[in-house]
């Protein structure tokens, strides 16, 4: 892939592991840091570029940092999502976040581009030194 777009940020949020024999089955919450990593074969436009010069625009992979109420996860409370309700682990919120980001990226590509070449690898950290990756 000669194209690899990455993006960090971070959300607080909060979340209860439901069944959690400790204090994770406990209301708490997170400061979550998010790494995305995007790679291509192909530059492509977007919605701010009609031009193929982006594997895709940063703003797609920032989404999950904008507050629960403009459609991102900062200061939501997880278990109401109901693509997550109960499962609320580390491991979940990365497939969560990879799926939610994909949906994203594939909706800005141009007619008739199926975005195969397309991968998404996603790093989530739950706390400094905890983290998850997902990827297909």
């Amino acid at each position: 892939m000669p194209w690899k777009l990455s993006s960090e940020f971070t959300f607080d949020s909060a979340h209860v592991i439901t069944g959690y024999d400790g204090p994770c089955g406990r209301l708490h919450g997170h400061t979550y840091r998010v790494r995305m990593e995007l790679t291509s074969d192909k530059l492509r436009p977007s919605a701010h570029v009609k031009r193929a010069i982006m594997v895709a625009d940063f703003k797609t992979l920032k989404w999950a940092k904008k507050d629960v109420d403009a459609g991102g996860l900062d200061h939501a409370y997880l278990n109401d999502l109901p693509d997550l309700g109960d499962d609320t682990t580390a491991e979940v919120i990365a497939a969560y976040i990879h799926r939610k980001t994909m949906d994203r990226v594939r909706a800005d590509l141009p007619e008739g581009d199926d975005g195969a070449d397309l991968r998404l690898h996603v790093t989530l950290w739950e706390t400094p030194d905890s983290s998850c990756e997902y990827w297909e």
